[in-house]
């Protein structure tokens, strides 16, 4: 049986119904095999789950798509009973922010100013403040991300080491399609070309990551990427696992960020240097 609360004092109250750990994944709905996923790594860690259900007009920019954001309720509950949620936390965005804007907020810092953050100016704010007001609200003992957004994983394990927060964090491997595509809520935005050109992200983080030192892999992912005049790539960077500059020699990451059509999809891969 699963629990559909939608206001901070009926989650107060089934939280308390609640014994033993608990876990909880965040969304914004529109929920795909990627948060099942997440829902599945947490129900084999946790006594008990909570999903959080919430578009954040906090982390979308001025052209952005949030009005456009797909929203699917009826089907997003449908997931979360399924894959045994306890509890889904649903709110309105008067519930979560009833002050309206929030005037104290979590800024993300310098880590969030690049790569993600550059392109889209004060969304980790946003990210981070929400994210630190579901901690309060659900009281979870440990939490899920995915790792497809890699950028916001790496500060949301920031923010909890930095604030002290109590929950633990941990990142689940990216969930593709057949094909390589990253599973992604915004994907079904494109068209079929679109879909087909946007293989070539997937492409050229794979073929970059066969590579050994930080110039060669970085150099052909961006070949792969040059030759679809349809991906028009916003960032492709390589990083050491928490976002600094890579090393020579061990594990690093593979960013990219493109827009096919009007879409902006981003994806990631782990790459190990020097081997």
């Amino acid at each position: 049986m699963t629990d559909v609360v939608t206001t901070r004092a009926e989650l107060a109250a089934v939280r308390k119904t609640l014994p033993g750990t608990t876990a909880v994944v965040m969304t914004m709905g529109a929920l795909h095999d990627g948060h099942r996923q997440l829902m599945r790594a947490a129900r084999g860690h946790a006594d008990h789950l909570i999903v959080t259900s919430f578009v954040n007009p906090l982390q979308f920019g001025p052209n952005e798509d949030y009005d456009r954001y797909p929203r699917t309720p009826e089907a997003d509950l449908r997931v979360c009973r399924e894959e045994g949620a306890d509890v889904v936390f649903a709110p309105s965005e008067e519930e979560m922010y009833p002050d309206g804007d929030p005037v104290v907020r979590v800024e993300a810092g310098p880590l969030g100013e690049v790569y993600e953050g550059a392109s889209r100016p004060g969304h980790f704010t946003g990210v981070l403040t929400v994210v630190c007001k579901l901690f309060q609200l659900t009281r979870a003992d440990l939490t899920f991300f995915g790792e497809k957004d890699y950028q916001q994983l790496a500060l949301v394990r920031r923010m909890v080491r930095d604030l002290n927060i109590p929950v633990d964090v941990r990142g689940v491997p990216t969930v593709r399609e057949p094909d390589g595509l990253a599973r992604s809520s915004r994907n079904r935005y494109l068209s079929e070309d679109e879909r087909a050109a946007a293989l070539a992200l997937s492409r050229a983080l794979r073929r970059g990551a066969d590579r050994h030192t930080a110039e060669e892999v970085l150099a052909v992912a961006g070949q792969v990427l040059a030759e679809h005049p349809a991906v028009r790539v916003d960032y492709l960077a390589l990083t050491d696992p928490l976002l600094g500059p890579p090393p020579a020699a061990g594990e690093a990451r593979l960013l990219v960020a493109a827009r096919v059509g009007t879409t902006r999809l981003i994806d990631n891969v782990a790459v190990f240097l020097g081997s």
